[in-house]
């Protein structure tokens, strides 16, 4: 049996059960439930706290786990020391980097100018590695929630933290300086060097199967066939369109899918070309 961490809450908790169930696996109706049985799939689903989901797929206790990148690599043992949990794919949702800020009228506006302070985190781990590879000294205070008011309390010169909009930080008097430290997303995790079992390809291949289907949509039209070479330019499809021929003569229909976020601009490129009939549909499950 196939057994799956997922994130019982926090901001990965329903986009992980809505993918799971898009993906034709059972998840739970209450949040109180903390295990699901799907023996239609013959797997069972945990629901864990997303940072304590790595630590169980590398112990082996479960199979695969949905959690952020962040939080994987948090949990990460230090200098490859014991047993770990690799990302197998991302997930396309829970997007967020990892960022330095400090007081809006502090001095500190570049994250050379971090070094010999106070930087409070969530995520300890994470930021001593980044200030190692850096060549920075700078002290670590370690809080477990919120980060973004440690400078205004005086236990911190500037905040390392996730940021999904960056809200909370400058309505907490702070600002953003320096690139990303890390940016992450929902991601796949297993036990690293674990073989991949069947049930955990035909996992990957559904969930691949959700994102294609909704990054992508189908789009239909009819085209004149002096036009064809151009229009099928426009809509190339994944692997090469269909092209039928219609019942009136000099006419093909065409049907490709093309990313959901082009979908306007291909339209209209194709109506100034000459198609007709242009329609789109949503794709509700895929496998490519």
């Amino acid at each position: 049996m196939l057994r799956i961490a997922v994130p019982n809450k926090g901001v990965l908790s329903e986009p992980a059960a809505e993918m799971l169930a898009e993906s034709g696996y059972r998840q739970r109706r209450s949040t109180k439930d903390l295990a699901v049985l799907d023996p239609e799939n013959d797997t069972e689903f945990f629901y864990l706290r997303p940072r304590d989901i790595a630590v169980y797929v590398a112990a082996g206790t479960l199979d695969v786990g949905i959690t952020g990148r962040d939080m994987l690599l948090e949990t990460a043992p230090a200098d490859g020391e014991g047993p770990a949990a690799v990302e197998v794919m991302p997930l396309g949702f829970g997007h967020s980097s990892f960022r330095f800020a400090s007081p809006v009228e502090s001095d500190i506006e570049r994250v050379d100018q971090l070094a010999g302070k106070r930087i409070a985190t969530a995520y300890p781990v994470l930021l001593q590695r980044f200030l190692d590879d850096a060549g920075i000294s700078a002290g670590v205070v370690k809080l477990d929630g919120a980060v973004e008011t440690a400078c205004r309390l005086g236990v911190a010169d500037a905040v390392c933290d996730v940021v999904e909009t960056g809200t909370t930080l400058r309505a907490a008097g702070l600002h953003i300086i320096g690139d990303p430290v890390l940016t992450s997303e929902a991601v796949l995790v297993r036990r690293q060097g674990a073989e991949e079992i069947p049930a955990v390809a035909q996992l990957r291949r559904r969930l691949r199967g959700v994102l294609v289907a909704r990054q992508y949509v189908m789009l239909d039209y009819d085209c004149p066939n002096d036009l064809l070479e151009k229009a099928t330019a426009v809509t190339p499809g994944i692997e090469g369109p269909t092209v039928s021929p219609l019942q009136t003569p000099g006419w093909s229909a065409v049907r490709a899918m093309i990313a959901r976020t082009e979908t306007n601009r291909v339209m209209d490129e194709l109506w100034e070309l000459g198609a007709r009939a242009i329609l789109v549909t949503s794709i509700h499950a895929s496998r490519i």
